[in-house]
């Protein structure tokens, strides 16, 4: 609602939330997966991507990820947010990467405030 009373439609736009689990002893080569699909991502210029650590978490395998853990391999989560194509076209090339991690896609509406 606007100062006089008035009420403000939303502006939104469709895009798409991908969301990859992994853990931080996920590794490709010789460094963390996360670290190199956060790269890839800001190379493919996707429009935003974060990494969050949580606490505890798992996966298929059924295996704890925790950070509390004498093991210390914390869940990992990438949430990366773009147009649907970009998300798709970022979900091909990173194939190779995504072997047996849990990934998913939601469609979103990004609010422009």
């Amino acid at each position: 609602m606007t100062n006089t009373g008035e009420v403000q439609e939303l502006t939104t736009q469709p895009a798409q939330r991908l969301t990859i689990l992994l853990g931080t002893r996920d590794h490709y080569h010789h460094g963390s997966l996360f670290v190199h699909l956060m790269q890839r991502a800001r190379k493919a210029k996707l429009a935003g991507a974060t990494a969050f650590e949580a606490y505890e978490g798992y996966g298929a395998s059924g295996q704890t990820h925790a950070k509390h853990s004498m093991t210390d391999d914390s869940p990992i989560g990438i949430v990366i947010i773009d147009r649907a194509e970009r998300i798709q076209a970022f979900l091909l090339e990173a194939s190779d990467l995504l072997q047996n991690i849990v990934t998913t896609i939601a469609d979103i509406e990004i609010v422009e405030l």
